[in-house]
């Protein structure tokens, strides 16, 4: 991943691009407007920023992304469990867990993504 990190705008923006493989800038311009409420100006200062920090390139009006969307989610979330909570995974899973209940599925499907990645 960039060492830089996504700001939030230039998140929504990604998720537009990501949805949208090979939109056209001034497609991208119009979806901004309905989805976000963004006007034109704003669309192009966030897609020259994400553009500087390697995230996406514009290569003849044509917006496509440089980074997968999973590679930014891996990267957000280990940014939001490193700041928010000091690292702790547990404590980031406790707390997102606080009000909600897994069904006995849901239950056994994170077992098994827990053992997947478990040091031997």
């Amino acid at each position: 991943m960039k060492t830089k990190e996504l700001s939030d705008g230039e998140l929504r923006l990604m998720k537009l691009v990501w949805d949208n493989p090979g939109i056209t800038s001034s497609q991208l311009v119009k979806l901004c407007k309905r989805q976000l409420g963004w006007e034109k100006s704003t669309v192009y200062t966030v897609l020259k920023r994400a553009a500087q920090k390697g995230f996406v390139q514009n290569v003849d009006g044509v917006v496509s992304a440089l980074v997968t969307k999973a590679e930014a989610e891996k990267d957000y979330g280990d940014r939001l469990v490193n700041e928010m909570f000091s690292g702790s995974l547990p404590g980031f899973i406790a707390a997102f867990m606080q009000d909600k209940k897994l069904t006995k599925e849901q239950a056994q499907k994170l077992k098994e993504l827990i053992d997947s990645y478990t040091e031997e």
